[in-house]
């Protein structure tokens, strides 16, 4: 079976090797022998079992581990949060399972194996791996926004492929020929997610990238990492980070690349990241099932074009989507209107959609019409059954508006959808409970509504 080493670009050739760097952390550099020579000693420290839940909050130790764990043969579990109900049914799902850890252990009776302080090397060059294309290296879970998160197993070769992929299209190689050198990869997104595990720790491994080890999450936090990382810097992102990023005033630091995904990126927006940056936004489109998919520049075009190597196909069962990154043809769980094998448009998720009186429309369409109205900083819109004999499905909505009444939300929601889909009623809150990925899983948005209730 066909080999794949660990790092691609960032390695092609004997002398290439000793200066390259892999990360930074607090403005120090990491080199690639440090990375490599850290890999070896954590995969001989590692417990003997089958399964690791990857919960390093450092993306250094993170994608250490990761690699730590293929030398070792063991499958990385990737759950989208480490709240211990999540880890209890981890564990009975995966009972050879521990967790890796590089702070505090979540307080779960479970097989813990904490990041060692200093790992120490051996005296000999650091050696560079390779793993076969079919092993498995991680297993991906939804993110529970429709419920409880689903398991979708990733092969070395998959992720690979993938990270290749998308490396053509946002043309990473040409940022090391302008600049003479290897461009810094910061990320506001979970490595634990798909998103930020093949546009950040993939995409580093694959295409000599100097990986950020921090995660910035405040528009201040993204503003100083972007501005300590020199050029040419990649800034890897979702549309709610973006928001509250040009949100503050001031001047931001140049990026050469700007990707964005996780939640539906509004025209407008794209367009304002575009013009204060001044460059173009790439938008990815993925799922946890099949990975990233295809790419956009919204502010151009509504249209999506796969990436190289995958093909779409549609059937009564829905839109499918198959290739050298996707070793399984897997159905997609999103509304498509294909315009060819390899271009689309994208109309929500199918869990999304939303009926009413012979009317349809879904949940993204009415949040976009929402999140839009002056004055409205951030809001969701949310399927309700009455307690009633009979179940009647309404819609409402909850928006963050400080300044603005729940009844002029409702009128200029009437102005822009139709009378159908109009909520009721609005519920004004202070904030709404987004993860790390800017989305509201299932549970929490039925949190809010039992809180409305009540209040």
């Amino acid at each position: 079976m066909t080999e794949l080493p660990l790092l691609g670009a960032a390695l092609p050739a004997g002398s290439a090797r000793a200066g390259a760097l892999f990360a930074r952390r607090a403005g120090q550099p990491i080199s690639v022998e440090t990375f490599l020579r850290d890999v070896a000693a954590l995969s001989v420290r590692l417990p003997a079992r089958g399964h690791v839940v990857n919960l390093c909050r450092d993306r250094y130790r993170f994608t250490v581990g990761f690699a730590a764990a293929l030398v070792r043969k063991q499958i990385s579990l990737l759950p989208p949060h480490d709240a211990p109900d999540i880890l209890e049914q981890l564990a009975l799902d995966y009972p050879d399972l521990y967790c890796l850890t590089d702070e505090a252990p979540p307080a779960v009776a479970l097989p813990m194996f904490s990041y060692p302080p200093d790992l120490g090397h051996e005296a000999a060059p650091p050696h560079l791996p390779a793993f076969p294309a079919g092993q498995p290296a991680a297993v991906l879970f939804t993110s529970g926004s429709t419920g409880r998160p689903q398991p979708h197993g990733r092969s070395w070769g998959e992720l690979v492929a993938s990270a290749l992929a998308a490396g053509r299209r946002l043309d990473i190689a040409a940022l090391g020929e302008a600049a003479l050198g290897q461009a810094g990869l910061i990320g506001t997104v979970p490595h634990q997610h798909s998103y930020g595990l093949e546009s950040l720790v993939m995409l580093a491994l694959q295409h000599g990238l100097v990986l950020s080890a921090e995660r910035p999450f405040y528009a201040a936090d993204i503003r100083a990492l972007l501005a300590a990382t020199p050029r040419p810097r990649i800034l890897v992102t979702t549309p709610v980070h973006l928001r509250v990023l040009l949100a503050e005033p001031g001047e931001l630091a140049q990026v050469d690349r700007l990707l964005c995904a996780t939640a539906p990126l509004s025209v407008a927006l794209a367009a304002e990241a575009e013009a204060r940056f001044a460059l173009s936004l790439h938008e990815i489109y993925g799922c946890s099932e099949a990975g990233q998919i295809a790419a956009r520049r919204t502010a151009e075009t509504e249209e999506w074009r796969c990436l190289d190597g995958i093909a779409l196909r549609q059937d009564a069962h829905g839109t499918w989507a198959s290739g050298t990154p996707i070793a399984v043809e897997t159905c997609l769980p999103d509304v498509i209107e294909l315009r060819g094998p390899t271009r689309f448009l994208l109309h929500g998720r199918i869990a999304d959609l939303v009926n009413i009186a012979g009317k349809r429309t879904s949940l993204a369409h009415l949040n976009h019409h929402l999140t839009t109205i002056d004055g409205v900083q951030d809001g969701a819109f949310a399927m309700c059954e009455d307690e009633a004999a009979v179940a009647v499905s309404r819609l409402i909505a909850f928006a963050v508006a400080p300044g603005l009444s729940a009844e002029a939300i409702q009128a200029e929601l009437r102005r822009r959808i139709e009378p159908a889909f109009l909520p009721r009623p609005v519920y004004l809150v202070a904030e709404l409970p987004r993860n790390a990925l800017g989305k509201l899983p299932r549970d929490e948005i039925l949190r809010l509504i039992a809180q409305a209730r009540e209040g």
